[in-house]
């Protein structure tokens, strides 16, 4: 109890702010997929190196910088596992295992159940995630190994695309990006698309906007219409115009 309400304040300070330096950096290194592809090596990675850093922040008899040693240890060991995982079959499915089969041709694998550790309580609970509330709809159902549920419904249950009904299937024009922004026109954005200052105020001056400041958001749809949101909650009413 003697040291309760002693804090080493700046000695706290300095070493958070170096950890998070370093943890940013080695974020990037790492990549996307630490996030994107979240499988259980890459969990237990991510809470490992947290850990480290959480230790080399507020236990300051821990050496500081045998933590900056550890955590690019596991950087290292991560970056080459990736690496040899992309290498190697074999490697890639002792480290991110394989996708298992839950529903096939119709039918609940139970052995897949089994062996993902689930019961049909929790497939049920999976596939209403995915919007499917009944069994019937499902021709397959992969529990991939980042923990999502993937499925495909069978051909009755299907949504139709425009092919099925013999749609307009011409590719769009754009992809719908923002290009005005609290009233100011995103310029790198238009150059992207390759239209002009000139081409964005007549599309304006078209929904009678008389000023770029007049604009919280505007957006180029795939067609090349304007999507616009006047500030104060009042909304063009021709937003969505091919104008």
């Amino acid at each position: 109890m003697e040291n309760f309400w002693e804090v080493n304040f700046l000695d706290i300070v300095i070493r958070s702010v170096i950890t998070f330096m370093v943890i940013l950096v080695l974020a990037r290194i790492i990549g996307k997929k630490q996030l994107s592809q979240l499988t259980f090596f890459h969990y237990i990675t991510g809470i490992t190196i947290g850990s480290i850093a959480g230790e080399m922040t507020t236990q300051l008899k821990t050496p500081f910088f045998d933590g900056i040693v550890a955590l690019l240890c596991w950087t290292v060991l991560t970056l080459l596992m990736s690496f040899i995982s992309i290498k190697s079959t074999k490697i890639r499915v002792i480290v991110d295992d394989r996708p298992t089969i839950l529903i096939q041709d119709g039918v609940i694998n139970q052995h897949g159940l089994k062996k993902a550790r689930l019961h049909v309580d929790e497939l049920a609970m999976l596939l209403r995630e995915q919007g499917v509330f009944s069994f019937e709809e499902v021709q397959y159902a992969v529990f991939e190994t980042n923990g999502e549920l993937s499925i495909m419904k069978k051909s009755q249950y299907s949504p139709a695309t425009k092919k099925d009904v013999s749609a307009n299937v011409s590719q769009p024009t754009y992809f719908p990006t923002e290009v005005i922004s609290d009233g100011k026109i995103v310029k790198k954005n238009l150059d992207e698309l390759n239209l002009t200052e000139e081409w964005l105020l007549n599309k304006l001056k078209k929904k009678k906007i008389k000023k770029v400041e007049d604009v919280f958001f505007a957006q180029v749809l795939e067609d090349g219409s304007l999507y616009v949101s006047l500030f104060n909650n009042k909304n063009n009413k021709e937003g969505l115009s091919k104008n």
